[in-house]
């Protein structure tokens, strides 16, 4: 066994390792722990001990890493394991490689680009596409970069305005609880939509903005009877429409607009049994050459690592749950039937004792 162990060698510039490494070291002892090698480092020099597919995989993620850090980027946690993760999969220098693809910067110097396959593609498709979908669980940046994407084509002068809307369905509350005339009671609904755009743009840009009717953020029910030509639109939380107001939606849509659809199909809010219109809009659509899709996945999270955990397991617990409601759907509609069976048996019965 010891014959298979190998050692490679790798630099990391004294300037880069602190965020190379981690807090504590906690990036190289991630490395070390998913990979099963070791890693000394020694006068800038790091050594790499394991079998010989391990420790070559783990060298170029560290010089995959460094790459990342010589470009500005602050290296996370989750940056580490999306990377091991595709160290799995023997792709290398993927990270890289999406690291190139530059949206714009927030309003503190910090750039916003994709950091996963998953977004890359959402973003790729938003450049090309004129409608986009874009679904996937909580933490998966659908939001915040059509967010980008939609404030770039703003500074560019291509749309001449931007659209935020989402239905405003209550998770819980009822709007009617909430104080203030109906702005106030859908002002809460629609924050996270005014928090991106304040990190993007700026307060004060955002404001002026919106004063001059630049910038709208509306309920979805404000988007009936208009035409919205010349515009980028972001439908956010598309899973809580109905059938009827997703294709009001979509007929809004005016020339030179660009509508992103964003969702999650684990998070409806809407009543039991009714049908998203994110579904429906989905199957009816699929096949219409200037729609995309893009679907993320718990892979794509690119929140606290914890969030990725909750999403798999929600993900894993209810593909559990699906096939248990089928067979008790099944078993309910087998009971009708033995009833109405034996209800029929019962009525002919009854029947031939009259004649």
């Amino acid at each position: 066994m010891a014959g298979n162990i190998i050692e490679l060698h790798t630099e990391v510039p004294a300037e880069l390792e602190a965020n190379v490494f981690g807090q504590f070291d906690e990036h190289l002892k991630l490395i070390e722990r998913t990979l099963n090698v070791t890693v000394i480092s020694r006068d800038g020099i790091l050594k790499i001990l394991g079998n010989e597919q391990n420790a070559a995989s783990a060298k170029k993620l560290i010089e995959e890493l460094t790459v990342l850090a010589k470009r500005g980027n602050t290296i996370t946690k989750q940056n580490v394991n999306y990377a091991l993760s595709l160290a799995m999969e023997q792709r290398n220098e993927v990270l890289t490689e999406i690291d190139k693809d530059f949206i714009c910067n927030t309003i503190q110097g910090r750039p916003i680009k994709p950091k996963t396959l998953g977004q890359k593609d959402y973003v790729e498709q938003i450049r090309k596409k004129m409608i986009v979908f874009g679904v996937g669980p909580a933490g998966t940046g659908k939001t915040y970069l059509a967010m980008a994407m939609a404030v770039t084509a703003f500074r560019n002068e291509e749309v001449s305005r931007i659209i935020l809307t989402r239905p405003a369905i209550e998770a819980g509350e009822k709007l009617g609880f909430l104080p203030g005339d109906l702005q106030s009671k859908v002002d809460p609904y629609l924050r996270p939509l005014y928090d991106a755009l304040y990190q993007i743009m700026g307060a004060d840009s955002f404001a002026k903005n919106m004063e001059r009717g630049l910038i709208e953020v509306a309920p979805l029910a404000y988007m009936r009877g208009r035409t919205l030509d010349n515009a980028f639109i972001i439908l956010d939380e598309a899973q809580n429409t109905t059938p009827a107001q997703m294709k009001m939606f979509l007929t809004r849509i005016g020339f030179g607009s660009k509508v992103i659809i964003t969702g999650d199909a684990s998070q409806k809010d809407l009543p039991r049994d009714t049908t998203s219109g994110l579904d429906v809009a989905m199957k009816v659509l699929k096949k219409i050459d200037d729609i995309g899709f893009c679907q993320l996945t718990s892979k794509d999270v690119v929140r606290h690592p914890l969030v990725q955990q909750i999403v798999q397991a929600y993900d894993a617990y209810e593909k559990k749950q699906k096939p248990e409601r089928t067979a008790r759907r099944r078993n309910g509609v087998n009971e009708r039937c033995r009833l109405i069976m034996r209800q029929s048996v019962n009525w002919g019965s009854t029947m031939r004792h009259w004649q």
